[in-house]
């Protein structure tokens, strides 16, 4: 999905950085790609043998190719993985500047303001079987008081969850915690994996809607 900023920030030094980070982002996945397709085009994976029963190496593939491709990929998961963390932090920078943690920038670490000052800023209209929204236990109807970094400030406008979806394919394999609000006023926090081939759409399989009291 393309990266937009609220019109408010779209100048700002922060949200800058996070077009910096996007980018290179965007450039390792790319790369990534790349190297997957050359063990597609040798019919392997990352864990097909290289060698024959007898023990020999495999005279119908491009051993070197493979083995190279094999490397850098495990290189850009890794390299993917810690941008990943700075991207996170970066956009609570962007969005709430008052949740940013230097010290701490996995997305567990995000801080989250005080429970009695959080209101709710979006409404889950369906959860979809099997799909990483229903495994971290959300339901139908809950109110979303904060994901990750974002609280109902995070939004410029009522009517779009934009950082919301921004966060979300940001942090695609990596933990978010939430905090939702139940119609028996219970509050409860959830972990979600954001996660493709779970066998559905979207990376929660989830439909949230904006909420306004």
């Amino acid at each position: 999905m393309g990266f937009t900023l609220p019109p408010r920030m779209n100048n700002s030094a922060p949200a800058d950085h996070v077009r910096s980070l996007m980018a290179r982002k965007d450039a390792l996945e790319d790369q990534l790609e790349t190297q997957l397709e050359i063990l597609q085009s040798h019919s392997v994976t990352m864990d097909t043998p290289l060698v024959d029963a007898e023990g020999f190496p495999r005279a119908d593939i491009d051993i070197w190719a493979v083995r190279h491709a094999r490397v850098r990929i495990i290189e850009l998961r890794n390299d993917l993985k810690a941008l990943m963390d700075k991207i996170m932090v970066a956009l609570q920078d962007v969005y709430d500047p008052s949740t940013v943690s230097r010290e701490q920038p996995s997305a567990t670490a995000a801080s989250f303001t005080s429970g009695a000052s959080l209101e709710p800023f979006a409404r889950v209209d369906g959860v979809a079987p099997g799909s990483p929204a229903a495994s971290a236990g959300l339901l139908r109807e809950d109110l979303i008081l904060s994901f990750g970094p974002l609280d109902k400030s995070s939004f410029p406008t009522s009517s779009s969850l934009q950082p919301l979806a921004e966060l979300v394919a940001a942090q695609e394999n990596n933990e978010v915690v939430i905090e939702v609000l139940r119609s028996n006023d219970q509050r409860t926090r959830l972990t979600f994996i954001p996660r493709r081939g779970w066998g559905g759409r979207g990376l929660l399989g989830c439909h949230l809607v904006p909420y306004t009291a």
